[in-house]
């Protein structure tokens, strides 16, 4: 085989090799692109996350050696700030929710307890009481829904503080065979919370 036959052999399988690699860049590259599609960033917009948010609101405990030590009538009266229903980011945001609250009483004592919900002019925006009965009572529970089917929004997006008032409408002497004897509120809320 001549020497310029051998050079130009040589030189045509160099091409083809590059062209073969070039080509071969090419393919993939129309693959990559015919594979992606347009993004739409405004689906944000779109986009509707409502968690639920869930959180203790009140915890309150008292013996019968208190209740005994108060003449018949209020044992208990506190107000509490609460500003957390009235922040932006949730009074904002808010849908609908629920207030659970549970009252156990081991006391021998029969007890009314109301709870208010006040706004910044301490006015009464709502109020939840009970009466319950002297031990053996069991647990007493109730929820109190806020939103589309029960009380207004209104009334969680504007309280500041809440007013708990227990009355002993027994007697001083009596005290419970069951120990220890307590009466114990607990509340807690559930809020479904747009999230944008």
């Amino acid at each position: 085989m001549p020497f310029y036959a051998f050079f130009l052999s040589l030189t045509i399988c160099a091409i083809m090799k590059k062209l073969g690699i070039f080509l071969s860049l090419i393919t993939l590259l129309l693959c990559v692109v015919s594979c992606i599609e347009d993004q739409d960033f405004d689906q944000y917009k779109d986009l509707s996350v409502v968690p639920v948010f869930e959180s203790s609101i009140l915890y309150l405990e008292s013996t019968e050696d208190v209740i005994n030590n108060v003449p018949p009538g209020p044992f208990y009266s506190q107000d509490f700030s609460f500003n957390a229903f009235s922040e932006a980011v949730f009074s904002d945001r808010v849908l609908d929710g629920v207030i659970t609250y549970e009252i156990e009483n081991t006391t021998s004592k029969p007890l009314s307890l109301t709870l208010e919900f006040l706004n910044d002019a301490d006015e009464v925006l709502d109020s939840e009481s009970f009466d319950i009965d002297a031990s053996p009572s069991g647990t007493l529970q109730r929820d109190v829904v806020y939103g589309n089917t029960g009380k207004s929004l209104d009334i969680i997006k504007n309280t500041s503080k809440i007013r708990v008032v227990a009355v002993n409408n027994g007697d001083n002497t009596s005290t419970s065979t069951i120990s220890p004897p307590l009466v114990v509120l607990k509340s807690s809320g559930k809020f479904s919370v747009r999230v944008k």
